[in-house]
C-alpha cells in the first residue's frame, strides 16, 4: 500500500510538473503576442492621422489578423491543455475513490472482527490453545501485526481523503480558469470579426483611390530604376577601387621581394660561393592563386582581397537569417519581388523591402562595413554600406549620420527615416551581392 502512494504521488507531480510547464510556454507566447498587437495598434493610432487610406494601413491591418489569428490559437492550446488538466483530475479522483471505498470496506471489516473478538477471554484463550510455545510467540505476533494493520488502514484512509480534496480543489481551479479563458476566446474572436471589418474597409478605400495608387507605384518603379542604376555605378566603383588597391598592394609585394633577392645575391657573393637563395614560391603562388581567380574554397571577388574585406562577407553569410532588422519597430508593407495591391489589379515590383515606421525613427546598419556612398535620390538621401562582397541600402532618410568611407558597426545609427509620398513614415531596405542582383532581405533578416 505504501508503494501504491509514493507512485501515485510521483505520478502527480510529473503531471503537475508537465502542465505547469506548457502553461508557462502559452503564457508567455500569449504575453509576446499580445504587445506586438500592442505595438501594432500604436503604429495604426500614428498612421491614421492622415485622412487618406495607404498601403501601410492596409499592411498593419492585415499584421494585426494574422497575430489575432495566432493570439486565439494560442488560446484554443491553453484550452486543450485545460481539458486534458480535468480529463486528468477527474480519474484520478474517480481512482482515488474507488480505493477509498476499497479501503473502508477492508477497514469496516477488520473493525467487525475485532469487536468481535474484543473480550480479554477470547485473547487468552486464542493465546493458552497454542500447541507449543513457538505457536505461542506467533500468534502473539500476528496479533501484534494485526493491530498495526488497522493502523495503517486508517491512516491511508485518511491520506486518501486528503489528496481527493486536494485534486477536487485543483479540479474547481481548472474550471474556473478554463471559465476565464473562454471569456478570453470569445472577446478575441469578437475582436478579430472587428480587424476583419476593418480590412474590408480599407480595401475598398484603396479602390477608390486606385488612381492615386497607380501613379504612385508608377513613382515607385521610376525610383526603383534610378535607384538600380545608382546602386549598379556604386558597386563598379567600388569593385574597380578594389582591384586597383589589390594591383597596387601586388606590385607592392613583387616589388618588395625583387628586393629582396637582389640583397640575398649580393650577401651570397660577398660571403662565399652557395647556392643561389630560392624565391618564396609557396608565396608567390598564393599571390599567383589571388590574381588569377581563386582565393581558397572561394570564387575570387576583389572586395575579398583583404583580410578585413573576407571577414566581412563571411560574418555577414554566416548571419544568414539572423541579421539585425535596421529599425526597432515598423511592418513590411511591400515585400521583396513582384506584389499586388489587394482589392485592385495594380502590380508593381520591389528590390528590398518597403517598412512602415513613425517619421524621424532611427535607421541602423545591419552588420560591420564601410560606407561605399550617399546620394540623393527623389528628394531625400540613400546610404549604401558595403559589408566585404555584399551591399545593403537604407533608402528614403531625411537625415543622415555618417559619411562615406566611415567603417560602421551592426547597429551603427546611419539616419532618421522621412516620410513617404502620403506623409507616412516609411524605409526602403535593399541587399545586393557584388554583381548588383537584389537579394530578399527578409531572408537575411532574423523572423520576428
Amino acid at each position: 500500500m505504501k508503494k501504491l502512494f509514493f507512485f501515485l504521488f510521483v505520478f502527480c507531480l510529473a503531471v503537475g510538473s508537465h502542465a505547469q510547464d506548457t502553461k508557462e510556454e502559452i503564457q508567455k507566447r500569449q504575453q509576446e503576442l499580445q504587445k506586438e498587437l500592442d505595438d501594432l495598434n500604436s503604429s495604426l493610432i500614428q498612421i491614421r492621422k492622415n485622412k487618406k487610406q495607404s498601403i501601410g494601413q492596409l499592411a498593419l491591418v492585415q499584421k494585426k489578423i494574422k497575430l489575432r489569428e495566432a493570439l486565439v490559437n494560442n488560446i484554443s492550446r491553453d484550452l486543450k491543455r485545460l481539458d486534458n488538466d480535468i480529463e486528468a483530475a477527474t480519474t484520478e479522483i474517480t481512482q482515488l475513490q474507488g480505493q477509498l471505498d476499497t479501503l473502508k470496506q477492508n477497514y469496516a471489516k477488520s473493525l467487525v472482527f475485532a469487536y468481535k473478538n474484543r473480550s480479554n477471554y477470547d485473547y487468552l484463550n486464542f493465546l493458552f490453545s497454542a500447541s507449543s510455545f513457538n505457536d505461542a510467540v506467533k500468534r502473539v505476533a500476528y496479533l501484534r501485526s494485526y493491530r498495526q494493520n488497522r493502523e495503517i488502514q486508517a491512516n491511508n484512509i485518511v491520506k486518501t481523503e486528503e489528496l481527493m480534496g486536494q485534486k477536487i480543489n485543483s479540479l474547481t481551479s481548472t474550471k474556473t480558469d478554463k471559465g476565464k479563458v473562454l471569456g478570453e476566446q470569445s472577446k478575441q474572436l469578437i475582436t478579430l470579426e472587428d480587424d476583419k471589418k476593418q480590412k474590408d474597409i480599407a480595401v475598398e478605400q484603396l479602390k477608390n483611390q486606385e488612381q492615386e495608387i497607380a501613379a504612385q507605384i508608377k513613382t515607385n518603379e521610376k525610383n526603383r530604376l534610378k535607384l538600380k542604376t545608382a546602386l549598379q555605378q556604386v558597386i563598379r566603383r567600388a569593385a574597380e577601387e578594389a582591384r586597383r588597391k589589390e594591383e597596387q598592394r601586388l606590385q607592392e609585394e613583387a616589388k618588395r621581394k625583387t628586393t629582396a633577392n637582389q640583397q640575398a645575391i649580393a650577401d651570397n657573393k660577398n660571403n662565399a660561393p652557395k647556392e643561389q637563395p630560392k624565391t618564396d614560391r609557396k608565396n608567390d603562388e598564393a599571390v599567383a592563386g589571388v590574381s588569377t581567380g581563386t582565393k581558397g574554397d572561394r570564387t575570387y571577388s576583389p572586395f575579398e582581397s583583404t583580410p578585413e574585406g573576407l571577414t566581412q562577407s563571411l560574418n555577414f553569410e554566416t548571419n544568414h537569417g539572423n541579421l539585425p532588422w535596421p529599425v526597432n519597430s515598423g511592418i513590411v508593407t511591400i515585400h521583396f519581388g513582384p506584389y499586388q495591391i489587394p482589392g485592385t489589379g495594380l502590380r508593381g515590383v520591389s528590390d528590398g523591402i518597403y517598412i512602415a515606421l513613425p517619421v524621424g525613427a532611427t535607421v541602423k546598419a545591419v552588420a560591420d562595413g564601410e560606407v561605399s556612398s550617399i546620394f540623393d535620390l527623389g528628394g531625400q538621401s540613400a546610404v549604401v554600406i558595403r559589408h566585404g562582397k555584399y551591399f545593403t541600402t537604407y533608402n528614403n532618410l531625411s537625415t543622415v549620420n555618417v559619411n562615406k568611407g566611415d567603417e560602421v558597426k551592426a547597429g551603427k545609427a546611419v539616419g532618421a527615416a522621412a516620410a513617404d509620398d502620403t506623409g507616412e513614415g516609411q524605409l526602403l531596405f535593399m541587399v545586393s551581392n557584388e554583381k548588383g542582383s537584389p537579394l530578399d532581405p527578409e531572408k537575411w533578416l532574423k523572423h520576428r
